[in-house]
Order: C-alpha cells, then structure tokens, then sequence
C-alpha cells in the first residue's frame, strides 16, 4: 500500500477520487496545509485519513460532537484501521489506556474534542508524541460569523504556533466567504491551500410551501411521505422538543416506523434511536438540530423541515444528510412568519454583540428571502455560498411549477437598490427600510435627488413590503450581504442592469394578506391523483418476480435487510443502494464482474461477492 489510490481501493472500497480529493490528499500528504469546502457526502473525511495512514505519525482529529467521533472510529477499525477517540463518554480507566497507546505509537488515527485538545495535560502528551497531521473537522465551527460557533474552536490558533511544522487541514461543508476569512485567519492557512469543490446536490429535489393550522401541516407531511417515500428512512427536523415528539407520534401512529430524538431524552435511548436509524431500513427519526451531524447512511431518501431553519448554512447541511449514495433525494420544507419570530428571540438571546444580532437577523432574511423567491432554489442556494450556478435546475418546485402569482416590482425595486447605491453601500437591511418608510427624513436630504426621489415613492408603503423586496432582491442575486461585522449589503452586476433599464424584476406578492382560492376542479384533479399514486407495502417479504428490475432491486433490499441483521451489522455497510442498482443494471453472474460496480472493493467481494450473486439467481428464478 505504498500510494494513495491503493489506500482508497484497499482500505477504503472504492475505484477511483472524486472531484479535487486526489489533489488535496497528495497536498498534505507532502506536509501542506489545507481549508476544504466540499458538499455533505462529498468524501471530506477521506481526505485527511488516506495522508494519516501514509503518513509517519498519529493524526490527531478534532470534532466537535462524542456521537460522531464514535461513527468515524467503528467505520475505521471496521476497515483494519488502529483508530480510537478520547472524550467524557468513556471511563477515566479507558482515557489512560489510550493515552499510553498513544504515546506508544500505536494508533494511525486519534479524535479528540476542542476543549481536549486545549487542555495543557493533553498538549504535554503531543509533545512526546509524533503527530502526522491535524484536522479540524466541522471547521466553520471557528467563526462567530458561522452557524455553529463553538469559542473552544477559535483558540485552536494555537496549533500555527506551537505546533508549526505539522500540517493542518480544516474541512466543513458550510462556509459562506466570512466563515472563510476567519477559518484562514485562526489557522494560518495561505490563499494557496484552499479547496472548494462545488456546493451542488444535483440529485437532491427542493419543495418548500407555507404552513397552515398544526392539523394541516402533520396532514402535509404523512401526504408527502405516504405519497413519495413510504419504504424510505428519513430525517424530520422540528423547531421544539414538543413538536418533535408530537409529530413522530402522529407519524406512528399513521402506521410509520417513526421516533423522536432530541436533547432532553436520555441518552441511552437516543443512543438505541441512533442504532436503529443506521442499521434498520424505512425508519423515520424525528429531531431537533441535535440530530444528524456525520451520520454515515447513505440512503437517507428524505429530509423534511417542519419549521424554518436558523439560516441557509444550517439548512444547507441539514437537507445535506440526505440521498449521500447519489441517488435521487427529497428536502422537503414548511415554514411561516412564526417561526423567524421564535427563531429571532433565540438568536438574539445569546448573540451578544449588536453586531452579531444583525448577523443573526440577516442571515434569517436571507433563508426566508430563499423560501419566498420566485427564481430556481438551486441558483438562489448556491450563489449564497459564491458557488456560480444559473437555472433552471428543473429539479425543484419552483422550476417545475413557477410561481404564478407574481408582481412587476421593477420600479419598487429601482428605489430600493438606489437606497443602497445612493449610501454608498456601507449600510444593512434595516437602515434602508427606515430611509425608504420616512424614519431617516434628516439623513435623506444629506443625499442627491435621486434619493429623495426613492424615498418619497417609498414612504406610501409599509416596512413588510419593502423587507420582503430586500429579502428576494438577495435572494435573487441582486443584492449581496456581507456579515463579517461590518453588516452591509452591496450592489452585483445584476443590480447594475436593473438601475440601467436593461432587466425587469419580478417578485412573489407574498406582503398582500389574500388567501388563493384553489377551484373545485383543481382539488378535483388533486384528490384523484393522490388515490391513483400507489403505496407500496411496508413488509420484508419478497415480492413475486415480474421480470422488472424495479421487482430485482426491491428484492435484494430485502435480501440486504436480513442478511445485516444475520450479521449483526448495518445494511448499507455490506452495500450500498448504488451497489445494488448497478448489480440489477448489469446482472453480473461471475466474482470478476462484480469488481467493476460502485462499492465493491477487494475485501467485500471477498466476503459477499458469492452470497450476493447466488442472491440475484435465485430472486430471478422465482
């Protein structure tokens, strides 16, 4: 295993890199530093584990969470690889056994947590040990300007300091261009050593609609499910612990394999939620944000929001936890004005800092900015993260079904860029509605014509028309925030050619309180549809052979399902959906033909090449 290819077919399973990874590995492989941005099940971890294996030394990785140091150690020392973590769940007893492997040489790869790795006793033990690298993992964690700062994560500056000569590489799949800048800074890291692989999940499709009273929304929710996932496991995030629970019962009760997961439970059950999760098919956790992070199932088919998210970053990730395998996914999502109040009075409770409560703040006008736009939600999504991407993806509800009822906004939004131009773009959200609705009347006349004449147009309507006209102009790529303390929104090229005459915007009416009639017939059209989608059954039981692959693929799920629970272990780490889909496309019947599908590495095929092919003989015979 002298090379990093052989490392990731040998060890690792797979034929060949994806996208930049074979480039970052081979970087600090040769001792670089390295900052990389790559999508959720994108491979970021295979990018510091293949150079801790190749390298001389023990890697010392940080994470942030005990539940995902864990995940990562049982995949790595199911694969042969010497891994451990050291962290409050085990035992004082345990903790020193490691730490004199440790100093033995006798692990490849050590998780830690921040506040483990800042503590003086453990920096004395790295100091007689030879580390060959550090990663950070979930590295936006870093910035104040991130979704989930962790302060323990910004004193890791030390590591550039006391440890210079061991490279350092920081991985997230979340940093908008402040989280960046202050990753870069905390670690040292050059313009040189940065990898940002494209934010886009093709395979993932985005539905997002308004609420409704409670019953409505449960009702949308076992619709979207019953209607398109039913023999799937997917993710449910709910704003509260209360809601949490309620609707995983609801669900249960719907005849659906469903259970809560959230803070407040103990952990002991959360840990059998967890296990469950992974290693049983069509199961359905119901959670809080304290679920998910480097949860390594692949076939998560869907992920549903029944509340607004705390911002795109966090949306990102979360919806990110679904269809890893590449597979066709599903991030589903119902929001409503009562949310951005609850999720602005959390924000702002600990936020501190006047600067940071305007973070807060924009960062929520920018995901309800996504939820209202008329434009692709791809488009709008990645070019959030600077990710250049122009629609239709035509794999999202608002490019399969534009939003009809729709404005001419053109001159509205002609005042509100002029706003922003005329103050020479150093100004936030807040500061231009209350020029425009006649709350900054001294400040105006501080400026041209041209201003006075925006402001005059603009006091006539009220501060929700015109943050809903700032928040799609943002969303839409008009308008650009930058939150890295200064809190200002500045003009694109796109702005430019609107103030010049050359493009018209069109924006969701949704300021006007009016409630759409659906006619008769469309309900009509509705309802009928919805009784003639099938649902398939919920059952471990083969079904009958047709001759189709769909029947095939369905089968050897089933097959999968028994023979994990045969083996004590989790279906989708004997293989993969992907690698069943291909075994029923190309109906191998010989081990060498198995060596070219997605999945199957020299020990697998060793270990279920026959079983599997045996499998599909008899599943096509019966």
């Amino acid at each position: 295993m002298s090379d990093a290819r052989t490392i990731l077919q040998k060890v690792f399973g797979y034929n060949q890199f994806r996208g930049n990874q074979e480039e970052i590995i081979n970087s600090v492989i040769s001792g670089n530093n390295a900052l990389v941005l790559m999508p959720t099940g994108g491979g970021k971890s295979l990018c510091y584990q293949i150079p801790a294996l190749l390298r001389s030394g023990t890697a010392i990785v940080i994470s942030p969470l005990i539940a995902l140091m864990k995940d990562q150690v049982d995949a790595l020392v199911a694969k042969g690889v010497a891994a451990a973590f050291l962290n409050s769940s085990i035992s004082r007893a345990e903790q020193n056994n490691i730490e004199k492997a440790l100093l033995a040489g006798h692990f490849k790869i050590l998780y830690v947590s921040p506040e483990r790795m800042m503590s003086p006793f453990f920096q004395s033990i790295l100091s007689r040990v030879n580390v060959s690298l550090f990663a950070i993992d979930e590295a936006h964690c870093i910035s104040q300007w991130g979704h989930d700062f962790r302060p323990e994560y910004m004193e890791l500056e030390i590591l550039a300091t006391r440890f210079p000569a061991i490279p350092r590489i920081a991985l997230t799949a979340t940093a908008g261009p402040a989280t960046k800048k202050e990753i870069i800074r905390c670690l040292s890291l050059n313009k040189d050593s940065i990898y940002i692989s494209s934010f886009d999940r093709p395979n993932i499709h985005y539905t997002i609609a308004k609420k409704g009273v409670k019953e409505q929304n449960i009702q949308k929710l076992l619709d979207f499910i019953k209607t398109e996932h039913i023999n799937d496991s997917g993710i449910v995030y709910c704003l509260s612990r209360k809601s949490t629970e309620e609707t995983a019962n609801q669900l249960t009760k719907a005849g659906l394999k469903a259970m809560p997961y959230h803070a407040g439970l103990p952990q002991k059950y959360r840990d059998q939620v967890l296990e469950k999760f992974l290693k049983e098919e069509h199961t359905i956790v119901v959670a809080t944000i304290a679920f998910g992070m480097g949860i390594d199932k692949p076939n998560v088919r869907f992920v549903a929001h029944m509340d607004l998210p705390k911002c795109l970053e966090s949306y990102y990730q979360e919806t990110g936890r679904a269809g890893r395998d590449g597979l066709p996914s599903h991030a589903w999502m119902l929001y409503g004005l009562r949310d951005l109040v609850i999720l602005k009075r959390i924000a702002n409770k600990g936020a501190g800092s006047a600067a940071r409560r305007r973070v807060n703040e924009e960062k929520l006008d920018a995901i309800l900015g996504f939820c209202e736009t008329t434009k692709c939600r791809r488009e709008v999504l990645l070019n959030y993260f600077d990710d250049s991407y122009q629609g239709p993806c035509e794999n999202c509800d608002t490019c399969h079904a534009p939003v009809t009822k729709q404005i001419n906004a053109t001159k509205l939004a002609i005042n509100a860029l002029t706003c922003v131009y005329e103050t020479k773009q150093k100004h936030n959200v807040h500061y231009m509605i209350d020029i425009l609705t006649g709350n900054h009347t001294t400040l105006v006349q501080k400026y041209n014509h041209h201003l006075i004449r925006s402001f005059k147009s603009g006091v006539g309507y009220d501060e929700a028309l015109w943050y809903s006209i700032y928040r799609q102009l943002i969303a839409q790529g008009h308008l650009k925030m930058i939150m890295d303390g200064c809190s200002e929104i500045k003009l694109t090229r796109r702005a430019i050619d609107v103030l010049e005459g050359n493009e018209e915007v069109w924006l969701r009416a949704d300021y006007k309180k009016t409630i759409s009639k659906v006619s008769s017939s469309a309900k009509k059209r509705t309802t009928t549809a919805r009784k003639t989608k099938k649902t398939a059954k919920n059952t471990s039981e083969y079904k009958a052979f047709d001759g189709t692959d769909q029947t095939l693929f369905e089968n050897l799920k089933i097959f999968r399902t028994n023979l994990a629970k045969k083996r004590r272990t989790k279906s989708f780490k004997i293989f993969p959906d992907k690698t069943l889909m291909e075994m029923v496309e190309h109906h191998p019947t010989e081990l060498y033909e198995l060596e070219d599908i997605y999945g199957v590495g020299p020990k697998k095929l060793k270990k279920y090449g026959k079983i599997f092919l045996n499998a599909m003989a008899e599943l096509r015979n019966e």
